[in-house]
């Protein structure tokens, strides 16, 4: 009753073109919404309407009674008869132009991950964070938002979110018609050694030589390095509770520097340095992988990250033993790149749902379409297509974690993703709004 009183309304707006009319039509049926609540955050005369959206989400979907939490959604309204992408975040909500929404002109629903940011309740339940959760609360936006938006729906997501996308899909594999998961790991347990294996191949042998000989030179000159961080750090305020000492964070990152060379960075290798300047090989190290990313608020902020990495997700670790010798804080030779909350009971770290799911992809993951970027270290845990399953995956050429997007694909890849996606969702994309 509802979807036909919205569309014999989208029907009026459209003859009287009355904006208004739309808008109103809008909050009234968002007031309509069993435990939706909303705020406008478009300004009067804006060519768009958004609201900012709390959904008030079970922490258990099997077991409503035992609690609930309010989840953080934007709403761009386009029309009730457009398509509608779910934008799904792997961490806070992060409000950037959606490119997959501007080439559908769609409606998006920009989803905060479950006990991230302003979605997180005052005291977390760990005991209901899990992948299966997460999926839940985005099937629910999805059902609930069926009932105001008709056309067709798409769910796409950045890496962590592209991740949440994949494995929505894989749950509710009928939510939607085509998922575009970008930069997206699919991990194979507590310390993928696909990571290993892709730093010891990407680039040439002079450039790997050259990203030892920065990391040896940087431990070689610890004291002067620790010198000029402990100013950094003071005027950053950051603090190392967690990890104990700035000195065991300075080898962290450190060791962290091949994997943000290739992920992040947007350097080359003869951007590192050869000469004899700390200052000058301090500067590229911060340019590369910033010292706070092992500071107590950072960590605090990913909190939730880390325990699903070691509790059901995986992760990766570093290779210490080459320097082993110049280490003075990091007494492992595999350190973990993930830090979970130090106060909590882990259980044992299960990979059966991430090999549950890797299978299905393999056999049945239809209707996805990959983008990756060949330098992204992250591409290392990418998913490979295979002939059985009607998806497809695109590697963007010198593209790294942030680069990797269609806007950024070469023409020729540019139209054969159109063709892709018109020919899984029968709806064209507009390649021309990237430009």
């Amino acid at each position: 009753m509802r979807t036909l009183y919205i569309l014999l309304f989208s029907l009026l707006s459209l003859l009287s073109g009355s904006a208004q009319t739309d808008e109103s039509l809008l909050e009234q049926a968002l007031f309509n919404l069993p435990d939706v609540t909303f705020k406008k955050t478009s300004k009067p005369g804006e060519p768009i309407l958004q609201y900012a959206l709390t959904i008030r989400q079970p922490l258990d979907h099997q077991h409503p009674e035992k609690g609930s939490f309010g989840q953080q959604v934007l709403l761009t309204h386009k029309g009730f008869e457009s398509p509608t992408v779910m934008n799904i975040n792997g961490y806070a909500l992060y409000k950037a132009r959606n490119e997959l929404v501007r080439m559908l002109h769609a409606n998006e629903l920009n989803i905060e991950y479950r006990f991230y940011g302003q979605s997180a309740p005052d005291s977390l339940p760990w005991e209901y964070l899990t992948y299966e959760q997460v999926a839940a609360d985005l099937h629910r936006i999805n059902r609930l938002f069926k009932e105001l938006y008709t056309g067709k729906w798409f769910s796409t997501g950045i890496s962590r979110g592209g991740q949440t996308a994949i494995i929505y899909k894989y749950y509710y594999p009928e939510d939607v018609e085509v998922s575009v998961p970008y930069v997206a790991p699919i991990i194979d347990g507590l310390e993928d050694k696909r990571i290993y294996d892709f730093l010891d191949t990407i680039g040439t042998d002079e450039c790997h030589n050259r990203i030892f000989d920065f990391q040896v030179y940087l431990l070689k000159h610890e004291k002067e390095v620790l010198d000029r961080l402990q100013w950094y750090a003071r005027g950053r305020r950051l603090e190392f509770g967690y990890l104990g000492s700035i000195g065991k964070a300075f080898e962290y990152t450190v060791l962290e520097y091949p994997f943000s060379f290739w992920q992040v960075g947007y350097k080359s290798c003869s951007d590192i340095p050869l000469g004899k300047s700390t200052d000058e090989y301090v500067s590229h190290l911060l340019d590369i992988i910033d010292l706070e990313s092992f500071a107590d608020k950072e960590l605090q902020d990913n909190r939730v990250h880390f325990y699903q990495s070691v509790t059901e997700g995986g992760y990766y670790g570093y290779d210490a033993r080459p320097f082993r010798k110049y280490l003075h804080y990091i007494d492992t030779d595999n350190p973990s790149g993930s830090f979970p909350p130090k106060s909590l009971t882990y259980r044992s770290f299960d990979s059966s749902l991430m090999d549950r799911i890797s299978s299905w992809l393999a056999e049945h993951g239809d209707n996805f379409i990959y983008i990756y970027g060949d330098r992204d270290t992250w591409s290392a845990c990418r998913v490979n297509v295979t002939e059985k399953v009607n998806s497809r995956l695109y590697m963007v050429p010198g593209a790294n974690h942030f680069a990797a997007r269609v806007r950024n694909m070469p023409a020729d890849m540019q139209r054969d993703f159109a063709d892709t996606f018109l020919k899984m969702s029968g709806i064209p994309v507009e390649l021309e709004v990237l430009k």
